[in-house]
C-alpha cells in the first residue's frame, strides 16, 4: 500500500471543475462540479413544516424546491429536555420551529435533502463537533499518534465542544493543530450569529467549492503531486495550504502546456467507461454494473478468457480481477447504499476466501466508509456504501427519453461542454485563422441555443473566425473540421 504513486489533478474552465484521483497513474476517483453545486455540508436556518410521529422524522423547509428530510436520531436534543425520550419526535420538534440544519445528502430524485442537526464543521486536520463532548482520533492513524493527537485536541477543544483527528493530522504540530481549532472556532461562532440573527429559510454556512474541499480532505503526505490547470484557482489552493499544510505546497504545481491536463494523462477512456454498463477485464472477462431503486448488482463473466490450466483457475483469476476493478468502479461511479457482487461460483473454500480477501485489500483505499459480509458459497458478497451525492454516473448521463428510464444517454449538458472543449482544442493547437465545423444536430442546437455565446467566447479565446453546421451523421460530442483556411477565404469559414 506504501508503494502505490498517488496524484490528484484539477482541471477548471468556465463550465465545470473537475477532480481526479489517480493511483499508479490509473483513475480511481472523479468528481465534477458545475454551477448547480452540491449542497452537502451547507448549514441551513430552517423551519420545520410537518413533523410525523409514525416515521419519527420530520421535514424541514432550507430554501430548496423539496423540504429536507430530518431523522429523529439526527436531532440533538436541547440541554433543557435530556430527559425527554430520545426516539419522541413530537417532544423535540414543533411545526413552524426554527431549527438550525446541516445537509448530509443532496436531494435526490424525488427525495429531499437530508439533514442534521448534528453540525460538524471540518478543517484541515480536526472536525468540530460543537454540540457533542467527544474527542475521537481517524483509525488510519499510527497508534502512538493517535494518543499524542487525542490528547493534544482535548486540550484545545473548549469542555462543551468535541472534534474528530483526521487522516491529515498525522505529523501535524501542536501550533498547526492549535490553528486549525481556533480557526473553526471562530467560523462556528459566525455562524451562530448568523443563524441567531437570520430568518428562516437561510444559508448561514456554505461549503467550500469541490477544488478546495477535495484539497482540504483528500491530498497528504501520500500524494506525490498535485496539478491545477487554472491559475486563479491553483493561486487559491497555494495560499490555503500555506495556511494550512505549508509542508505540501511545494508538491502543487501549475499545468501550463498545450495539451489539456486530462488529456495529457489518457483519463477519458476511464471517464467515459464509468458511463458504460459493461466493463471489460485484462484477461478478457468483464463486469456488468446494473443500478435499481434498491441496489447496485455487479455481475462477473469469465467472457472469452478460457484460461490456460483449469476451470477453477481461470474462475479464480477472473473473479480476483473482477475485486480490483469493482471497487474501482465504486469508488470512480461513487455507487452508494446496498450492492451485490455475484462472482462466479467457486467450489474451493479457499479460493473463496483468497477472493475476498483480495477484495478486502482494494476497499482499504476507498476513502469512503464500507462493510462488506463474507463471500457465500454462490460467490455473493453483500455489501454497504456510504453515499453523499449522486455520483459520477448521475452527473454525465441523462434519463433516456426513448426508453423511459431504463437506459442512459449522455446529458445534454455533457454532450455540448464535450463539443465546445474539443473545439476549443482545435482553435488553439490549429494553424489556420478560420474553421468550420460540423456537429451532431442536437449537439448543434445545445451548442446555439440562445443565451450560450459558444462561438463568441471561441472566437474571442482564439482570435479565429468560427462557425459551425448540423451533420447528421456525427456523433454526440464528435467535432468534425470540414473546411479550415485563412479568415476570409475558403467558403467564408
Amino acid at each position: 500500500m506504501g508503494d502505490i504513486i498517488r496524484e490528484m489533478l484539477i482541471s477548471h474552465d468556465s463550465q465545470e471543475t473537475r477532480v481526479a484521483l489517480l493511483e499508479d497513474r490509473k483513475l480511481v476517483e472523479l468528481y465534477i462540479e458545475r454551477p448547480k453545486k452540491s449542497v452537502v455540508g451547507n448549514v441551513y436556518l430552517g423551519k420545520v413544516r410537518d413533523v410525523l410521529p409514525g416515521m419519527q422524522a420530520a421535514f424541514v423547509d432550507i430554501g430548496l424546491e423539496k423540504n429536507a428530510f430530518l431523522y429523529v436520531d439526527e436531532i440533538v436534543a436541547p440541554e433543557d429536555a435530556e430527559n425527554v425520550p430520545r426516539r419522541d419526535i413530537q417532544h423535540l420538534l414543533k411545526p413552524g420551529q426554527q431549527v438550525m440544519v446541516q445537509v448530509l445528502k443532496d436531494p435526490m430524485g424525488t427525495k429531499g435533502a437530508r439533514v442534521t442537526t448534528e453540525i460538524t464543521l471540518p478543517g484541515r486536520f480536526v472536525v468540530l463537533m460543537p454540540f457533542s463532548r467527544f474527542v475521537g482520533v481517524s483509525r488510519k492513524l499510527p497508534e502512538s499518534e493517535r494518543d499524542r493527537l487525542h490528547d493534544l485536541v482535548a486540550s484545545l477543544v473548549p469542555e462543551d465542544a468535541g472534534a474528530i483527528v483526521r487522516t491529515a493530522a498525522n505529523g501535524a504540530s501542536e501550533g498547526e493543530v492549535r490553528s486549525d481549532i481556533e480557526f473553526l472556532l471562530r467560523l462556528w461562532k459566525r455562524v451562530q450569529t448568523q443563524a441567531h440573527e437570520g430568518l428562516a429559510p437561510e444559508v448561514v454556512y456554505t461549503e467550500m467549492d469541490l477544488a478546495l474541499r477535495m484539497v482540504r480532505d483528500a491530498f497528504g503526505e501520500e500524494h506525490r503531486r498535485l496539478l491545477v490547470d487554472d491559475k486563479r484557482l491553483y493561486e487559491k489552493v497555494v495560499s490555503f495550504l500555506k495556511k494550512t499544510s505549508p509542508k505540501l505546497v511545494k508538491r502543487v504545481s501549475y499545468y501550463r502546456d498545450r495539451t489539456p491536463l486530462f488529456d495529457a494523462h489518457d483519463l477519458q477512456p476511464d471517464i467515459d467507461l464509468a458511463t458504460q454498463r459493461v466493463v471489460p477485464l485484462p484477461s478478457g472477462g468483464h463486469i456488468t454494473i446494473d443500478k435499481t431503486e434498491a441496489l447496485t448488482a455487479i455481475d462477473v463473466n469469465t467472457g472469452r478468457y478460457v484460461g490456460k490450466k483449469n476451470l477453477e483457475d481461470t474462475i479464480v483469476r477472473t473473479n480476483l480481477e473482477a475485486a480490483e476493478e469493482a471497487v474501482r468502479q465504486m469508488r470512480l461511479r461513487d455507487i452508494g447504499g446496498i450492492i451485490v457482487i455475484d462472482f462466479i461460483d467457486m467450489e474451493n473454500a479457499e479460493n473463496r476466501a483468497q477472493v475476498f480477501s483480495a477484495l478486502n485489500a482494494h476497499l482499504e483505499r476507498d476513502r469512503t466508509k464500507t462493510r462488506a459480509i463474507e463471500i457465500s458459497r454462490l460467490g455473493l458478497v453483500e455489501m454497504t456504501r456510504k453515499n453523499v451525492t449522486d455520483g459520477l454516473f448521475e452527473v454525465l448521463t441523462d434519463a433516456c427519453p426513448r426508453c423511459g428510464g431504463t437506459g442512459r444517454v449522455l446529458s445534454g449538458t455533457s454532450r455540448r461542454i464535450a463539443a465546445e472543449r474539443r473545439m476549443r482544442e482545435i482553435l488553439l493547437s490549429g494553424k489556420s485563422s478560420a474553421y468550420l465545423f460540423g456537429l451532431n444536430p442536437r449537439t448543434y442546437e445545445l451548442v446555439m441555443a440562445p443565451g450560450t455565446n459558444a462561438l463568441a467566447q471561441l472566437r474571442a479565446e482564439s482570435g479565429k473566425q468560427v462557425a459551425v453546421i448540423a451533420e447528421e451523421d456525427c456523433g454526440p460530442t464528435e467535432v468534425r473540421v470540414l473546411i479550415e483556411g485563412r479568415a476570409g477565404s475558403e467558403g467564408g469559414a
